[in-house]
């Protein structure tokens, strides 16, 4: 079964820092035109923490009547104070046509508090989520709950869990998570872009990684590539180049990931709510080195850069 990128999408903004739809077109279209299987709207990387209630759910619309079908879109839901409020939400957002509802699983226990907690709530969502489809997301805000096997295995019972994007970010960790989920619906998503080749080998779904916003080329390739004999070297390769290079790309983010599409020639404000702070001089110098490291992998690997010219409506 060939593996999937699915990237975390960020959230363009207007100068007024308001939701920019019309770019939010642009960003599906550039996604998709890398060649990404699915879309994660309402994440981390869309500064949810940092939009209202309103702005969720419409941005989430927005997502998905553009892509209109052409490839599943999951979104966070379990925004609210109570369980009886993270319900009502999921409800909300699944009207908006998503395919799954994920649940933060720091949303569930107090940083503090057992995984028996954690089991109770989240038996209580799923008892008031009727039959909506749900996921799972280790986010790493407002702190990260990394589930274990145990837990997993225990939600993934309940047949009502289908997409899990993980951040534990360790190999054995992930092989044993892996391996209880085996052969369940559930689709497993590794967001730690230097374990991408090991997770996918041990039978992860794919890669779900902020990476994608800098270039999701580059990870579509690593996807679709992992398990062709005849590639291995590059794999190898790239696995390393994107390891050197992940550090990079995550300093001063997502307002890094804004600047380096301008750099690519996406017509995007460099406009933040989650990150005030424009990249500094040196850290804009390093995003510049990494776009002409870019262009030798696209050459090195035959793929073909996707440019503004191509998706522009």
């Amino acid at each position: 079964m060939s593996k999937k990128f699915v990237p975390v999408m960020i959230t363009p903004f207007t100068p007024e820092a308001k939701l920019d739809f019309d770019m939010v077109k642009v960003l599906v279209d550039f996604y998709l035109a890398a060649g990404v299987k699915g879309l994660f709207a309402n994440c981390l990387s869309s500064e949810m923490y940092s939009i209202s209630d309103d702005e969720r759910l419409a941005l989430t619309r927005a997502v998905v009547e553009h892509v209109n079908g052409r490839v599943p879109v999951v979104a966070t839901g379990s925004f609210g104070l109570t369980i009886e409020d993270k319900a009502e939400f999921a409800k909300k957002i699944f009207d908006t046509g998503i395919d799954s509802v994920v649940l933060i699983t720091g949303h569930y226990a107090a940083i503090d508090e057992g995984d028996d907690i954690l089991l109770q709530r989240f038996d209580k969502m799923l008892s008031l989520t009727d039959n909506i489809p749900l996921g799972l997301y280790e986010c790493p805000a407002p702190y990260k709950r990394v589930v274990t096997p145990e837990v997993l295995k225990t939600l993934v019972s309940t047949n009502r869990m289908f997409y899990h994007k993980d951040t534990c970010c360790d190999e054995a960790q992930v092989k044993a998570k892996l391996e209880v989920i085996k052969g369940t619906p559930m689709q497993f998503f590794d967001a730690h872009t230097p374990n991408g080749v090991s997770s996918m080998k041990a039978g992860a779904a794919g890669l779900s990684a902020i990476a994608g916003n800098f270039y999701p080329e580059i990870l579509v390739w690593l996807c679709d590539h992992v398990d062709d004999p005849s590639k291995q070297k590059e794999v190898e390769w790239i696995q390393a180049e994107l390891a050197r290079v992940d550090p990079l790309i995550h300093v001063a983010y997502p307002m890094s990931a804004k600047f380096f599409l301008q750099l690519r020639g996406l017509p995007i404000h460099a406009i933040s709510r989650a990150h005030a702070l424009e990249p500094t001089p040196e850290e804009k110098a390093v995003l510049h080195s990494i776009l002409d490291t870019l262009k030798s992998w696209y050459e090195k690997l035959g793929i073909k850069e996707v440019v503004y010219e191509d998706v522009a409506g």
